[in-house]
């Protein structure tokens, strides 16, 4: 479904403007293939939204499906930049539609000029996430950006503006806000019943490191384009000499090049959820201070709420957790919420749907209405920032204050140079 009107009318109009002509002159009849027309669940062609995905690592793999298995959608090309995965991408497609129509590219700037594509999902790396939505904005396509949005402060800033400039849905993949028992615990800590917020715990990931490095790798034998585009893999980080080893998920998301490690990783959704039920999805906490040996970090609100971004907590990955003055209620994606008193269990409401589903459905619809969905860049952009005061904080192994007015820590040169990152060329924000 286009938000251009123009080449979607066209679409729309070319089957019946083709069958009339036809008719009139006896000329052999245009074949409608069913999968035109819908069948099997499908809705008519003219009515899907038609997507591309790039990126299909582990969890590209999982959301590009996840889209697929709404019927108004139209799972059209794919970009990966390593061969294998790429047509593990083209074969998955296939295989969902039952034919051999998915296109595969290599770099997302072909992908991208396609006029038939409305929409995109992205899920390369880190990395990529801010330049590759910056890229799509540009060509008129919405999207739906795996997170973390940005690998700095000044990157997730240029994706917001961007997708104002240019009127985008946009929706960051930052599902746990479209889950129930996680909508639960922030519903209540927004509605006063913990009574005044005085702290919020987000977990950072485990079994990753607390600090980013910068490890540089040896040599290794480049491969052909066709089997590991490495150019397109970097893509705006700075230059390294190809080794396989940079690509494997436990070393790029530890490496400062390509991500924010381990508060970064599940900050993205913890934080997140923290700021939210603080009311402060278009702010950031405005000071940063090392707890202890592990890196954890405290951080303060200006309204005096703090933000603790630390380990140790129960109920699965990515656990929250919100004290008042009055209770608190701590939750995790086992699903189990645990609540003080624990008469506020007896207000939980059912709203689930395993991670991906119900937030991809928010963003289809918004898609379609045109409305935003709750995960926008802007909100993205400030729980991300939160994540990226605390590493820089980390890396400069002392205390920082932030101003989330004029987005620069205050007074600190040293700092603020780790607001951005140089991007390589021919690569622009």
């Amino acid at each position: 479904m286009s938000t251009k009107q123009g080449p979607q009318q066209t679409r729309r109009s070319f089957l019946r403007k083709t069958a009339l002509a036809s008719a009139a002159i006896g000329a052999a009849p245009y074949m409608i293939t069913s999968g035109a027309l819908g069948g099997n669940g499908r809705l008519p062609a003219s009515d899907r939204i038609v997507m591309g995905g790039i990126g299909f690592g582990g969890r590209g793999r999982y959301v590009i499906d996840a889209f697929m298995w709404n019927s108004d959608v139209q799972m059209a090309a794919v970009c990966e930049v390593q061969g294998d995965r790429r047509a593990a991408a083209k074969a998955m497609v296939d295989k969902k539609y039952g034919n051999s129509d998915c296109k595969t590219y290599i770099d997302l700037r072909e992908l991208l000029a396609r006029p038939d594509i409305d929409a995109v999902v992205i899920a390369t790396g880190d990395n990529w996430h801010s330049m590759a939505s910056i890229l799509a904005a540009r060509a008129g396509k919405d999207i739906y950006c795996e997170k973390p949005l940005s690998v700095t402060i000044g990157e997730s800033r240029a994706v917001a503006e961007t997708m104002r400039r240019y009127a985008r849905v946009f929706q960051c993949g930052t599902q746990r806000r479209n889950i129930g028992n996680f909508v639960f615990a922030v519903n209540l800590a927004r509605s006063g019943k913990l009574g005044k917020l005085r702290e919020l715990h987000a977990e950072k990931a485990t079994g990753m490191s607390n600090i980013v490095r910068f490890t540089v790798l040896p040599t290794e034998p480049q491969p052909a384009r066709e089997v590991m585009d490495w150019d397109l893999w970097l893509g705006p980080a700075a230059w390294r000499p190809y080794n396989s080893k940079y690509y494997t998920r436990g070393f790029w998301s530890d490496h400062g090049d390509f991500s924010g490690a381990a508060i970064n990783e599940w900050g993205s959704h913890t934080v997140d959820l923290c700021q939210w039920a603080n009311d402060a999805d278009h702010t950031a906490p405005v000071e940063y201070e090392i707890m202890n040996e592990k890196f954890d970090v405290v951080a303060r609100y200006a309204n005096g709420t703090r933000l603790v971004i630390r380990t140790g907590m129960r109920f699965g990955s990515c656990p929250v957790r919100f004290e008042g003055e009055e209770g608190w209620v701590e939750t995790g994606d086992s699903g189990q919420i645990e609540t003080y008193p624990a008469s506020l269990l007896q207000e939980r409401k059912f709203l689930g749907g395993y991670p991906a589903d119900n937030h991809v459905r928010e963003f289809l619809d918004c898609v379609k209405s045109r409305r935003q969905p709750i995960a926008t860049a802007d909100v993205a952009h400030h729980a991300i920032t939160a994540c990226h005061a605390a590493n820089v904080c980390v890396r400069l192994g002392r205390p920082v204050k932030w101003d989330p007015v004029r987005e620069e820590f205050v007074g600190d040169e040293e700092a603020n140079r780790l607001r951005t990152r140089p991007y390589r060329q021919p690569w622009r924000l």
